[in-house]
């Protein structure tokens, strides 16, 4: 029988919220692709910023930094931080990033595959379609 090593525990950093160019679905959207490359490739990943603002509210500046700081505090844990930037760096992104470095961690900077992120781009237009009552 033979023994399989344990996964590599990642915590991922992709941006979240909505931004002047990007809608919170797409960003919902890069971050599950995120999490499944990260699992294609034998990884344990965690994305602190997908599950706090279930629970956190993140429009309230105290909420928001806490969430923030108990994703960090899932970091010290981790070998290694996968930061998935093609929709670009947060602040808290660059927080954490800012914080990693401090702490000696890894950092590998990463893309989703150019079809998932096409498709992602492409929500957007179909949104906007919509919303304008274009079929």
């Amino acid at each position: 029988m033979s023994v399989i090593p344990p996964p590599r525990l990642v915590i991922v950093e992709s941006p979240f919220r909505a931004s002047e160019h990007r809608t919170e679905a797409q960003h919902r959207e890069y971050l599950r692709c995120a999490l499944a490359d990260c699992i294609r490739r034998g990884e344990s990943p965690f994305a602190s910023h997908h599950l706090t603002p279930e629970v956190l509210q993140d429009d309230s500046p105290y909420e928001r930094a806490l969430g923030i700081r108990l994703g960090l505090a899932w970091g010290a844990h981790a070998d290694l931080i996968a930061v998935y930037s093609q929709l670009g760096c947060s602040s808290g992104m660059m927080q954490a990033i800012q914080h990693y470095k401090a702490a000696g961690k890894r950092i590998e900077w990463r893309e989703i595959p150019l079809k998932q992120f096409r498709r992602i781009l492409a929500m957007e237009s179909a949104e906007l379609s919509q919303a304008a009552g274009v079929p």
